[in-house]
C-alpha cells in the first residue's frame, strides 16, 4: 500500500496559508478582548504596540496611528481594558496578533459617555463661547489656586512661580480633587476665591490620574462655577493628553499645573527687562526732540532773516523766545508724564512687596521646621509655631484648633 505524498510548504507558503485560515473566520473579524495591557511602547511613527494578557495567556497587538490619535486617556502597563478589532497573521515573522481599532478603559465607557452627553449639553448653552472667556492678567497681584492642598500640583505650582516670580503672593484654597463631594467642593472654593477677591487669577487643577481620579472635573457644578466666575480661570488638570469638562469652560486651558503656573505670571527678569527699556526709550526721545529743537534753532539764527533791516530781526528774536519756552514747557510736561508713568509701575511692583502685604494685617505661620503652615489639618494641639509679622515675629505654640464651619 503506497503512501500519500506528504506536502511540503516554504515559509511564505505556511503563513499565507494559515493567515488565509485565520482571515476566513467571521469570528475573528470583528471581536472585543479584554486583558492587561503589559509591554507598551508608542512608536516615532504613532503607532502603539503593546500585548494584552490575563492569568494564563498573552496575545500581541497593535493599533496604528489613525486609530491611537481618537484615544480619550493615555494607556499604560498594567490598565485593564477592553480592545476592539480583528486578528490575523503577520506573515513576516508569522506572528499572530490584535489589530486594534478601539479601547477603551474597564468601567471607563459609560464615565466616558457622560462626558461626552455633558460636553454637547454646555456647548449648546455657550459655556464654550469664545466670547465669554475673559483675558489673563499680565501682571496679577496675587494667584489662587484650588487644588489638593498635599498634592504634587500645589508643590509644582509653588515652585514655579516662586522661580518666575520670587515674590508673587499665592493664596491656596484646599479642596478634595476626586471622590465622593470633590466637585461641590471644587465649586465651592471657586466660588470662595470670588468672594473674597484676594487673588486677580484662578488656576484650578489637580495632577494626572486616570478618567475616573479626574471625573471630578467633568461635572456639571464644576463647569457651572467656571463659567460664572468673575475671576479668569486657568484649568489644569492631569496631563497633556487628559481633556475634561473644565478645559474646555475655563478662560485659558493648560496642559499641566506647571503650565498653569508660567502661564499666570511673568518672569520676574522679564518686567525688569521691559522697565528698562521703557527707560531708555524715554531718554532717547527726549534727546531726539532736544536734537531736534536745537536744529531748528541752529537754522533760525544762520537764515536770512537776520541780515534783514531791524524789524525782520525782532520778529526773528520772538520766534526764538517762542520756541524756546515751547521747548521748554514740552519738554517739562512730557519728562514729568514719564516720570509718573515710572512711580505708577514701580508702586505696582512694591505693591506686590510680601512685607507690604504683612503691613496690611496679615501674617505668616511656619511650622518649627520653617515649613508655611496654611491649613488647620496641618496643626496638632502644642505645636509650637512662628508668626512673622511687618515689624518682626512671634514664637507661639497651638492651644487650640477650631475648623472653619464648611
Amino acid at each position: 500500500m503506497s503512501e500519500t505524498p506528504q506536502m511540503v510548504f516554504s515559509v511564505s507558503e505556511l503563513n499565507a496559508y494559515v493567515g488565509a485560515l485565520l482571515a476566513a473566520d467571521e469570528r475573528l473579524r470583528s471581536l472585543t478582548v479584554r486583558g492587561e495591557i503589559s509591554g507598551f511602547k508608542r512608536h516615532s511613527s504613532g503607532h502603539l504596540y503593546f500585548s494584552l494578557k490575563d492569568e494564563s495567556a498573552l496575545v500581541r497587538c497593535v493599533m496604528f496611528k489613525g486609530q491611537a490619535l481618537r484615544l480619550g486617556f493615555r494607556p499604560e502597563d498594567g490598565m485593564q481594558v477592553r480592545a476592539q478589532g480583528y486578528a490575523a497573521l503577520y506573515a513576516r515573522d508569522g506572528s499572530f496578533q490584535l489589530y486594534v481599532q478601539a479601547l477603551e478603559r474597564e468601567g471607563a465607557g459609560a464615565l466616558y459617555a457622560r462626558f461626552l452627553a455633558l460636553r454637547q449639553q454646555l456647548e449648546q448653552e455657550g459655556y464654550f463661547d469664545p466670547a465669554h472667556k475673559k483675558p489673563i492678567p499680565f501682571l496679577p497681584r496675587c494667584v489662587g489656586v484650588v487644588t489638593s492642598g498635599t498634592g504634587a500640583a500645589i508643590q509644582d505650582v509653588m515652585q514655579i512661580i516662586g522661580r518666575r516670580f520670587p515674590k508673587m503672593p499665592v493664596c491656596l484654597c484646599p479642596v478634595k480633587v476626586q471622590g465622593e463631594g470633590a466637585a461641590q467642593e471644587i465649586a465651592a472654593g471657586i466660588r470662595e476665591m470670588n468672594r473674597q477677591r484676594a487673588a486677580d487669577v484662578l488656576i484650578v487643577g489637580r495632577g494626572g490620574g486616570s478618567i475616573e481620579d479626574l471625573f471630578a472635573f467633568n461635572e456639571p457644578a464644576v463647569a457651572k462655577a467656571i463659567y460664572e466666575s468673575e475671576l479668569p480661570v486657568i484649568s489644569a488638570v492631569g496631563h497633556e493628553t487628559d481633556f475634561t469638562i473644565a478645559d474646555f469652560v475655563a478662560d485659558l486651558r493648560a496642559p499641566t499645573p506647571s503650565a498653569a503656573a508660567e502661564l499666570a505670571v511673568p518672569a520676574y527678569e522679564e518686567c525688569a527687562a521691559a522697565l528698562a527699556s521703557l527707560g531708555a526709550r524715554l531718554a532717547a526721545s527726549l534727546g531726539a526732540g532736544l536734537t531736534r529743537r536745537r536744529d531748528r534753532l541752529a537754522l533760525l539764527l544762520h537764515g536770512a532773516g537776520f541780515a534783514a533791516p531791524q524789524r525782520r530781526l525782532a520778529d526773528a528774536r520772538f520766534a526764538l523766545d517762542a520756541a524756546r519756552q515751547s521747548l521748554e514747557r514740552g519738554a517739562e510736561q512730557r519728562l514729568l508724564a514719564e516720570r509718573h508713568r515710572l512711580a505708577q509701575l514701580g508702586g505696582k511692583l512694591a505693591a506686590l512687596d510680601p512685607d507690604a502685604v504683612l503691613g496690611r494685617g496679615y501674617a505668616v505661620v511656619r511650622t518649627a521646621e520653617g515649613a508655611v503652615l496654611s491649613s488647620v489639618d496641618d496643626a496638632r494641639a502644642g505645636m509650637e509655631i512662628s508668626v512673622r509679622l511687618r515689624d518682626g515675629s512671634l514664637s507661639a505654640a497651638v492651644n487650640d484648633i477650631h475648623r472653619k464651619e464648611s
